[in-house]
């Protein structure tokens, strides 16, 4: 496995690109470990397949470079960068057994079939499919399809990193979640380093120890899965990743407070500096309903089982809360309460305080 560094990396489709609404991505700087679990993650058309597909060796970058392990590969083929990649479809051949379609990669390169029945059956029991080796690749149901198309990627031991591009898409949702714990599973026994593209956040927080959030052809975040929710280093991040989204309130800074709607917000660390659109991030689960704190009323309450989301107006804007318990009734007048610890200032969609806590401007 290796270590993967892009290096001021931009990409347009188009022959003469003019300004940066011209790149399908933006400058990108960004190191993979060796061994590590990273997920590529935003909505469709945010670039990250075309990333993908740039590692991979089948779009050639219109600007920078891409190292395996500090050595440039920007300029080989896709064949010379030992890459495996796994689909949206199982790429496998339905008229062979499950047995030589794990086989047909080691035997392509000429190993010997010692070897290849070997790590074919390494890889088999990892999978859990040994009970199928002898049956038609045509004859499995669409998980197990999609578990040989990946068994053929692991099954070579001298690949630089596993690539996976939405590899869950046609899978049936009852069904994703044992891929994706074997998937995770086969990722600390064998510390290969992965890379997986989705717009499922669920797919992505599970699997990796490292998200890429992309928006826009531009990286926005990288952090773990609770760095992400936690502290959202923009607003997208924010609403993209949570379920519900976070809370994005227009706001006005006067003198270094902050107010909404007409009435004084409490935000983390010290306001300073001004300019700019100015808005204030909270997590829903950090709202509360309680005898005190911005005056609203209860415009919809949804039961999603372990708790309710109440959303209540404060002025002309509404406000979600993630409520255990009792909870008000439509139409109640209420006071809603942001814990100050949770609650962000940002300033032109991005964070406008540090991890210490004071304010930036």
């Amino acid at each position: 496995m290796a270590k993967i560094t892009l290096k001021n990396l931009r990409h347009s489709y188009l022959p003469s690109p003019k300004g940066p609404d011209d790149f399908a991505l933006k400058e990108i700087n960004l190191d993979w470990q060796d061994g590590g679990a990273y997920a590529l993650l935003g909505p469709s058309g945010c670039g990250k397949s075309t990333l993908l597909n740039i590692i991979s060796g089948l779009l050639t970058p219109s600007e920078g470079r891409i190292l395996f392990d500090d050595v440039d590969v920007t300029d080989l083929p896709p064949d010379l960068r030992n890459i495996a990649q796994v689909f949206q479809f199982p790429v496998i051949y339905d008229t062979m057994s499950v047995y030589d379609n794990l086989a047909f990669p080691l035997r392509n390169r000429g190993f010997d079939e010692n070897v290849v029945k070997e790590r074919v059956r390494l890889i088999a029991a990892l999978l859990d499919v040994e009970a199928m080796l002898e049956t038609r690749a045509a004859h499995l149901a669409p998980d197990n399809k999609q578990k040989i198309s990946m068994g053929r990627g692991l099954v070579r031991d001298d690949v630089n990193v596993m690539m996976f591009d939405e590899p869950l898409t046609v899978i049936d949702p009852h069904l994703k979640w044992k891929l994706r714990s074997k998937l995770k599973e086969l990722h600390h026994q064998l510390n290969a380093t992965m890379i997986y593209v989705t717009h499922d956040q669920t797919e992505a927080l599970t699997f990796a120890d490292q998200v890429v959030v992309m928006q826009e052809g531009q990286i926005v975040q990288i952090g773990t899965p609770v760095e992400l929710f936690e502290r959202p280093q923009h607003i997208f991040v924010g609403h993209f990743i949570g379920s519900p989204g976070m809370n994005v309130l227009d706001a006005t800074e006067t003198g270094g407070h902050v107010s909404f709607e007409g009435q004084p917000v409490a935000v983390e660390g010290k306001v300073t500096g001004q300019g700019g659109v100015t808005q204030i991030g909270i997590r829903p689960e950090f709202v509360s309903i309680g005898s005190s704190g911005l005056e609203a009323r209860v415009r919809k309450v949804s039961d999603i089982g372990r708790h309710s989301v109440v959303e209540a107006m404060v002025g002309n804007t509404p406000v979600k809360a993630v409520i255990d318990g009792e909870v008000p009734g439509e139409g109640d007048a209420v006071h809603l309460s942001f814990r100050r610890n949770q609650t962000r200032l940002y300033r032109d969609g991005w964070l406008s305080t540090d991890h210490e806590g004071a304010a930036t401007s």
